[in-house]
């Protein structure tokens, strides 16, 4: 299977007007949120994405949205919560609140529990066609009988007739939506990246993984340094990355040239106001 990447420098909000209705499976995306990253003085439309997102996605797609919240004043934003309050107006299902516990997060001192986490709001058009469980959490009852049981109004359980199994619990069972990843273990496996907000390479794949298949589509509207494409082309999915800054798309191709498909030749580059022609990645 030959993988397809096409990266795109731009503004998402103009560039997603060339992607075709229902054409992407999956999007991986982590925003810039609030002021917590200077991201070269650009800014973003938010309402304008989310629509362009809702119309590329299939149906029966995912998009997973990975944000946080600044702190001003003492006080919270809450822009991730309008976020994903404004997707559901756009019609899209909330289909899992998910947390990225991050292992190696840096304390503050402050008046505040630290701030470990970012949300990883799973939104889908529809019911989702594809969910493949990760499944990497041991099971305490690993190798017993499978039995069918019942529990009286005592709190005892009983054995029903007829369901003992010769069946044994797996080892592993499917893991908790609160993911915790070691960011320093897979963000500086091609060297340091000078990038103000990458995220976990592991992060990207186990959703790639839970929401797609093999050959499938996958987006990055703010594709930053490129990790969403680095985790589609090691997965053997097609890939389409847009950002606006074209130092980051540089460093997003050398990542990606640095990956295990060695993809660099299928790279399309083009400037602002160039027509992209997406015919080969949707064959």
């Amino acid at each position: 299977m030959k993988e397809k990447a096409t990266l795109i420098l731009g503004d998402c909000a103009e560039k997603l007007k060339d992607i075709p209705d229902e054409s992407i499976d999956l999007v991986v995306t982590s925003p810039p949120y609030d002021n917590l990253r200077q991201y070269k003085g650009y800014s973003f439309e938010f309402e304008k994405i989310a629509g362009e997102l809702c119309r590329v996605i299939k149906t029966a797609g995912v998009i997973v949205w990975v944000v946080g919240d600044a702190t001003i004043n003492g006080s919270e934003t809450g822009t991730s919560f309008r976020q994903a309050l404004y997707f559901k107006e756009l019609g899209l299902n909330l289909h899992d609140t998910m947390i990225y516990q991050k292992a190696d997060y840096q304390p503050k001192t402050h008046n505040r529990y630290e701030q470990s986490f970012e949300f990883m709001f799973c939104f889908s058009k529809g019911k989702p066609n594809v969910f493949n469980g990760i499944k990497d959490k041991p099971n305490k009852n690993s190798g017993d009988t499978i039995r069918g049981t019942w529990r009286d109004q005592k709190g005892e359980t009983h054995i029903r007739s007829g369901r003992i199994s010769h069946k044994r619990v797996a080892d592993f069972g499917l893991r908790p939506n609160i993911w915790m990843i070691d960011q320093k273990k897979t963000i500086y496996r091609f060297g340091k990246v000078q990038h103000p907000a990458m995220f976990p390479l592991q992060l990207a794949k186990d959703h790639i993984i839970s929401w797609s298949n093999e050959g499938d589509i996958v987006l990055d509207p703010f594709m930053g340094s490129g990790t969403t494409g680095v985790a589609a082309m090691e997965l053997h999915r097609k890939f389409i990355g847009i950002e606006i800054a074209p130092e980051y798309l540089e460093m997003a191709k050398n990542r990606i040239d640095q990956s295990d498909q060695k993809q660099s030749e299928i790279f399309e580059e083009t400037e602002n106001n160039q027509q992209i022609e997406y015919d080969s990645i949707f064959d």
